[in-house]
């Protein structure tokens, strides 16, 4: 078989770069390769459309083994097993201690309770552990960041109470005061102090992580994947020189922080974002200590809430899904699908039941928890592993600069750079340059709100921690809380706009024209009507009136504008908001006749719909 697999490749010759460059050249018909073919992305760096073995040859990424320093391709050797992981937020520990009991069977094997500082006691974490096998559950635990060193106390004298082997139990104390800082613009320094207790306290538990570094806050925030990975590195180093400079030894101090990382929707970069992570971190410590084993990045991934909308939400579904197969096949410990109704409601049953399931399903029936850094090789995702490292990397030596993470955040430089690339992401989904399915793309002509309102981000610290605000926070605002907005206020008006496409003239023009204008208003919450054409403006006009239109598209091509659109304007004599679909070349002429409204692909597209609100009295 060998030999006849040589004389097969025998007869094919490898075409070379420059002869698969000639070739993608020819199929554009003139259409510019570096426009059409050559992806710039949002972390600095652009990725080719194809790349071959000799790219990547020289690139680290490819010389190591799966469970092998830097990590690059995965922490473990044998498979790429991973914990499934559900969030509860503690109410009544009785009530919390049963539904963990009820999802545990359910195939989830690591929770993460959130339990709240004035109840915290050894009875309270008793009840809420009743029944629960420690040494076989991943148990996560997160209070405020004053009560977490009592919390690691009760925890280790309930642990040795019940018997259990240290070297079991698996899990974590989120003790993230910097975090804290970034999102509730407060100074929590005072609050670092107790790392070292709490890392002491947890001595005898290798698999406990006492320290968090919570970046998903920053993908939640609308950070690029670079900005994500540089901060989080920056963050964990801050740690790291805490811990060591308080007398921790660096492989203590290494092997006691969890990385919650954010997941986005860009699903290959995500990939490398998290392959990336680990072969970083691996550097950063190896300049610490000599312990390779250390130097393993413990990841949680977290499902990203800043892509997710109220309407069409089930939507969300879609995105987290490509995001939990961006992190089980980059390779990490645990992951938290976010609920699909978690921008608007407390999530149900059905929603928990349903991203629970959203796992299982990667793993039982497409088996990625068996394969071990499947994306090792390619040559796309490895040269995105490396460009990617290497953008994170100078954001990473950027903070350094500063004098570290902490004094970065105090400065108030992280969450300003974040806040920027939030409210440019805003803008960019204004004018659509970034789409959201459902909500400025796409959006559903007949859905409503039915009540559901978006849920208000939580501003206020968990206890009177530090002092009053003194520095910027992250504004963690959705990518779509702009239009939802926007939606909202047309649907509690007094009459929900209609919107008429007078179509007319050339069938193609017309119907794409249609077709666009329709999702453009739509993403307003306004009602569209289109049609299939009609013999004269007269006719059309006629037909939109009947209708109750309050807005009249009037859909054609360039060159039947000129011919159309001053007749039906004039005809239609206010009675209606008249709109010209497309940027004509007689756009002047037209605005010398009175007609002020156009759409097409470069207005700004919530701007636009303010104004047409405003003009509607809305």
């Amino acid at each position: 078989m060998a030999d006849n697999k040589e004389k097969l490749f025998s007869d094919f010759t490898a075409p070379s770069a420059q002869e698969w460059r000639e070739k993608i050249e020819v199929d554009l018909k003139g259409a510019d390769y570096q426009k059409k073919m050559v992806w710039r992305t949002n972390e600095g760096f652009s990725v080719e459309p194809f790349y071959r073995k000799e790219d990547v040859d020289q690139l680290a990424t490819v010389n190591a083994l799966p469970g092998e320093f830097p990590y690059v391709r995965g922490n473990k050797a044998a498979s790429n097993e991973w914990h499934v992981r559900q969030d509860i937020k503690c109410e009544c520990p009785k009530a919390a201690n049963e539904k963990a009991l009820d999802i545990l069977n359910k195939g989830v094997d690591s929770i993460g309770f959130t339990v709240p500082a004035k109840e915290l006691s050894a009875e309270y974490i008793a009840t809420l552990l009743d029944g629960i096998q420690a040494e076989c559950v991943e148990l996560n635990f997160q209070t405020c960041q004053c009560q977490s060193v009592e919390l690691a106390k009760i925890l280790v004298a309930y642990f040795q109470e019940k018997g259990y082997d240290p070297a079991k139990i698996e899990g974590s104390i989120s003790f993230d005061p910097i975090g804290k800082m970034i999102t509730k613009g407060k100074d929590t320094t005072d609050k670092l102090a107790y790392a070292k207790e709490l890392v002491e306290i947890l001595a005898a538990y290798p698999k406990f992580q006492a320290i968090a570094v919570n970046a998903f806050a920053l993908t939640n925030a609308g950070a690029y994947s670079y900005q994500d990975l540089g901060y989080a590195l920056a963050w964990g180093n801050e740690y790291m020189a805490q811990l060591t400079e308080a007398g921790v030894a660096p492989e203590v101090a290494a092997q006691n922080i969890k990385f919650n990382l954010g997941i986005n929707g860009v699903y290959f970069m995500e990939i490398a974002k998290i392959r990336a992570a680990r072969m970083l971190w691996s550097q950063i410590v190896s300049q610490y200590t000599a312990c390779k084993e250390s130097a393993k990045m413990h990841i949680c991934a977290v499902t990203t809430t800043y892509n997710q909308t109220v309407f069409d939400s089930y939507v969300n579904m879609l995105r987290s899904q490509t995001e939990a197969m961006s992190a089980a096949l980059g390779g990490v410990d645990s992951i938290v699908v976010v609920p699909f109704d978690a921008p608007y409601e407390t999530p149900t049953e059905f929603a928990e039941r349903i991203a629970r399931n959203q796992q299982l399903l990667l793993k039982d029936e497409c088996h990625f928890d068996r394969m071990v850094d499947v994306a090792g090789g390619s040559y796309f995702i490895e040269q995105l592993t490396t460009d990617l490292a290497k953008q994170a990397w100078n954001l990473f030596l950027a903070v350094e600069e500063e004098g570290g993470f902490l004094a970065a955040a105090k400065a108030g430089s992280v969450q300003n750079t974040i806040n920027t690339t939030n409210a440019n992401r805003h803008a960019d989904a204004g004018k659509r340059k970034e789409f959201l399915l459902g909500t400025n793309q796409f959006p559903n002509f007949t859905e409503t709100s039915e009540g559901k309102e978006p849920v208000a981000c939580c501003c206020k610290a968990c206890c009177t921690e530090g002092t009053e605000a003194q520095i910027p926070a992250l504004k963690a605002a959705r990518l779509a809380s702009d239009f939802e907005n926007l939606r909202l206020t047309t649907e509690k008006a007094e009459k929900t706009p209609v919107a008429f496409m007078l179509t007319i003239g050339n069938l193609a023009m017309r119907q794409a024209r249609a077709q666009f204008s329709c999702n453009f208003l739509a993403a307003a919450g306004y009602k569209v009507v289109d049609n299939l054409g009609f013999a004269t403006v007269e006719e059309g006009v006629d037909k939109a009136l009947e209708a109750g239109a309050d807005i009249v598209v009037i859909c054609s091509s360039d060159d039947e504008y000129a011919e159309y659109a001053i007749p039906a304007y004039k005809y239609l004599d206010g009675r209606a908001m008249f709109v010209v679909a497309g940027a004509p070349a007689c756009a002047e002429d037209l605005k010398a006749a009175g007609i002020e409204n156009f759409i097409h692909v470069r207005v700004d597209q919530l701007k636009t719909l303010k104004e047409y609100n405003a003009k509607l009295g809305i």
